[in-house]
């Protein structure tokens, strides 16, 4: 029932939308530049890897060594606008069209925290991931990452039909207001190292 939900809000909405998807590929390509969508390797299901698309917020900058430079310094003001207000992953519709992710879930992070998890964290994968869940309407990246990963563990334990609707319908409102979209001391989220310490990294 829920890939079913999934696909008869995805499709008519990927269609409505699809002129705001052009018009903002346009704009990301003329301030921004090339490739308009940001592309990379996330976890899935049960951990199985895929591909989540995003519109580039972030430039290519680096230092005169070749490292890419900090992600206060590369996230350019139409990237910040986009994020704001959630536009930036208005393609993933099309993930959810393939199957990827759903509507609602846990976040889907970097391929590398795999082997960070505990036991207990690791049980977020044990649905599919969503563009929205019930962390991000409880904090999003204001929030530590232990905090995150216990709000992701009670979702796939509760899960239901009606809390999806509850989560998109608060989704809307937390995006309208723009809360919680960064963490308070950086760009974007702190790299998870782990339950104990974390670094800065960006993540485009």
């Amino acid at each position: 029932m829920k890939r079913f939900f999934d696909l008869i809000i995805s499709v008519p909405l990927l269609i409505c939308i699809s002129p705001i998807l052009l018009i903002i590929g346009g704009i990301v390509r003329y301030k921004i530049g090339s490739p308009v969508i940001f592309k990379q390797q996330r976890p899935g299901l049960y951990g199985k890897p895929f591909y989540l698309y995003k519109f580039r917020t972030m430039t290519n900058q680096t230092d005169k060594n070749g490292h890419l430079l900090p992600d206060h310094i590369r996230l350019t003001l139409l990237g910040k606008f986009l994020r704001k207000y959630s536009l930036d992953e208005l393609v993933q519709l099309i993930n959810v069209m393939k199957g990827d992710i759903s509507l609602v879930g846990p976040r889907p992070l970097l391929m590398a925290y795999l082997p960070l998890y505990s036991e207990e964290q690791s049980k977020r994968h044990n649905v599919r991931p969503g563009i929205t869940g019930w962390a991000q309407i409880n904090g999003r990246n204001a929030i530590t990452w232990g905090e995150k990963f216990q709000l992701d563990v009670w979702y796939v334990n509760n899960q239901s039909f009606w809390l999806d609707i509850k989560i998109l319908v608060i989704t809307f409102w937390k995006v309208i207001k723009s809360e919680g979209v960064n963490h308070p001391s950086n760009a974007t989220m702190d790299t998870f190292k782990g339950t104990k310490t974390t670094a800065k990294e960006g993540h485009g």
